[in-house]
């Protein structure tokens, strides 16, 4: 309905209304999409750098495990019940799943 409203009005002037619209939808579409994805980037990012030993994590391929060491780049992770050590990459860990209670 809104569409029809614009072209009935441009029919004298071009597309000149159109061209006044064209910067408010790419603001829009800036809002709606880019920046939530940046705000989401920076919360992992900021997660990725509060790693510290003892923190139980969850992977991108799903494993669930303790924290034993972290160095610049690579975590050693103990999973249960068999006490296996694997290492990742710092930016294949999905989630810090430590309760807060446990903190304290």
């Amino acid at each position: 309905m809104f569409a029809l409203l614009l072209f009935q009005n441009a029919g004298s002037g071009g597309f000149g209304s159109m061209t006044l619209l064209l910067p408010l939808f790419m603001i829009v579409f800036v809002v709606m999409t880019i920046l939530p994805q940046r705000n989401k980037q920076k919360k992992w990012q900021k997660m990725l750098s509060e790693l510290k030993s003892g923190d139980v994590v969850t992977t991108t391929g799903g494993l669930r495990g303790t924290i034993l060491s972290v160095r610049e780049d690579v975590l050693v992770i103990r999973i249960a019940p068999d006490n296996i050590k694997l290492e990742f990459l710092k930016s294949a860990i999905a989630s810090v799943t430590t309760n807060e209670e446990e903190k304290k």
